[in-house]
């Protein structure tokens, strides 16, 4: 397999996204860049190219180590890509999830009106 893959294909085919739909339509929404131009889902990609993949919270950069056309299992990923993401995209995910989340204690039910607010009210706060 030493011609090339389609960047969808192999977004997939490395877990990068759960479906190849979805590895096509970030493709056509500008999501995926190498060599900071966005590419079509049709761009083949070869060893050694370097794809910048803009998720909703964090920026994740991988270099081609190895081409597949078909899905691997999780364990064999690092075979076919190096994560270049710096450390700081994932500290910025793990924060988002840590505000992000809420704690009620068992058996209160859900939150009234005025506490609703007063929770938004928090994680605007927060989120400055």
């Amino acid at each position: 397999m030493e011609e090339g893959v389609r960047i969808d294909k192999w977004l997939w085919a490395v877990r990068l996204f759960k479906t190849r739909s979805q590895a096509t339509e970030a493709c056509k929404s500008g999501k995926v860049k190498i060599a900071g131009q966005t590419v079509k889902a049709s761009r083949e990609i070869r060893k050694g190219d370097a794809i910048s993949i803009h998720t909703l919270p964090i920026d994740k950069k991988v270099m081609v180590t190895a081409l597949v056309d078909h899905r691997i299992g999780p364990k064999m990923v690092p075979e076919y890509m190096i994560d270049m993401t710096p450390e700081e995209e994932y500290e910025k995910l793990k924060l988002m999830k840590e505000v992000n989340f809420e704690f009620r204690d068992r058996g209160l039910g859900r939150p009234t009106k005025l506490q609703r607010r007063q929770i938004e009210s928090l994680k605007k706060h927060l989120d400055k």
